[in-house]
């Protein structure tokens, strides 16, 4: 059976850079330029290859800050600082390096990552497996008996990794009802506040509670009188940090969705030595690939 995986770019490299930042290891080539992003973004993405297998890889990437969301919602994002200056390098250098790797690169402006991700995965599902990695919980809302999230961890090789009947075992909800434990909640990392005074806690127990949003606000009788006056005063924030918690699975992506994968490009080690990448020369090395 056909096996897709799909990885998150820009996660993997956010990680890995500020994995390293941390120390100041920003392993910069001969023109000076930082790699450590870069670099990691391969390890974790090679790593990965030879754990899950697959038949198919793509790689998706955030393609610029602005996307349908914040026509949506202004301040979408916006609490986020701006990236370290030794990471702006590396957002155009990682595509350009995982491309000569023989990675398959994705990407629509006005979208973001997790919205190419979910639309593969949907439109995929049907007739093949799929394998995420990433770092982003979001994902686990796209979860489905053929759809396999692998989070990343501490380290290489390191994923905790959900299927669909763990996930359900473990948060006693569905995926699709944890977008609505999102609406509820908001995402301070994101910038949508869901309701105010409404914390995760209170959130995954009135989702338990009620089954959806929708149903909530037909049974408000039911809620205790402070839940009852939060939620009414901030309905419309509720139902706006639902719609921007969804991920987004009607990309207009040009087929192929992910490209055979035969292993990295025989011009790997050369193109590590081309741009510096001394890491990931010893990786693929050590590994023989």
């Amino acid at each position: 059976m056909k096996h897709i995986l799909l990885i998150d770019g820009m996660a993997l490299l956010f990680r890995s850079f500020f994995a390293t930042a941390i120390t100041n290891q920003f392993m910069r080539n001969d023109n000076g330029t930082p790699t450590n992003g870069v670099q990691g973004f391969l390890r974790h993405s090679l790593t990965a290859i030879d754990l899950i297998k697959p038949t198919h890889v793509a790689v998706c990437w955030d393609m610029g800050k602005e996307t349908f969301r914040n026509e949506t919602f202004a301040d979408y994002k916006a609490n986020r600082n701006a990236p370290p200056e030794e990471l702006i390098p590396q957002f155009d250098l990682v595509k350009e390096v995982a491309e000569k790797f023989s990675f398959h690169n994705i990407g629509v402006h006005g979208y973001e990552a997790d919205d190419c991700i979910g639309t593969i995965a949907k439109k995929e599902a049907k007739h093949a497996r799929i394998s995420v990695v990433s770092g982003d919980k979001d994902l686990l809302q796209l979860l489905e008996p053929n759809i396999e999230i692998w989070l990343v961890q501490k380290g290489y090789g390191n994923y905790n990794r959900y299927t669909l009947g763990r996930f359900i075992e473990e948060y006693e909800i569905t995926p699709e009802q944890f977008i609505d434990v999102k609406g509820l909640m908001g995402d301070p990392s994101d910038g949508y506040p869901g309701v105010k005074g409404i914390g995760e806690k209170t959130a995954y127990k009135l989702i338990k509670e009620f089954g959806s949003i929708d149903n909530l606000l037909q049974n408000k009788e039911k809620l205790t009188p402070g839940q009852k006056k939060k939620i009414s005063e901030d309905e419309k924030m509720l139902h706006l940090s639902r719609q921007l918690a969804e991920i987004h699975c009607e990309v207009p992506l040009e087929k192929p969705f992910a490209k055979d994968w035969n292993g990295v490009s025989d011009r790997a080690i050369q193109v590590s030595d081309e741009y510096g990448l001394k890491t990931v020369k010893r990786f693929l090395e050590n590994a023989g690939l």
